[in-house]
């Protein structure tokens, strides 16, 4: 009886894990998806900078 319960901890780990994995790709997707963004927004920031200077020069 002790194995049958050992295999049905087992087999609850092994569905646990399953629905784990697609969660943590996509916490890494949406990690890499804000980091993505942080870049968008600071280039955007730099090109405006750079635009507001080329403005007082020409």
């Amino acid at each position: 009886m002790a194995d049958s319960t050992k295999l049905s901890v087992e087999k609850a780990l092994e569905k646990i894990r399953q629905r784990d994995e697609p969660k943590s790709e996509n916490s890494r997707l949406d990690e890499k998806t804000d980091a993505l963004n942080e870049e968008i927004k600071r280039m955007r920031a730099q090109r405006l900078r750079l635009e507001r200077g080329q403005g007082k020069r020409g």
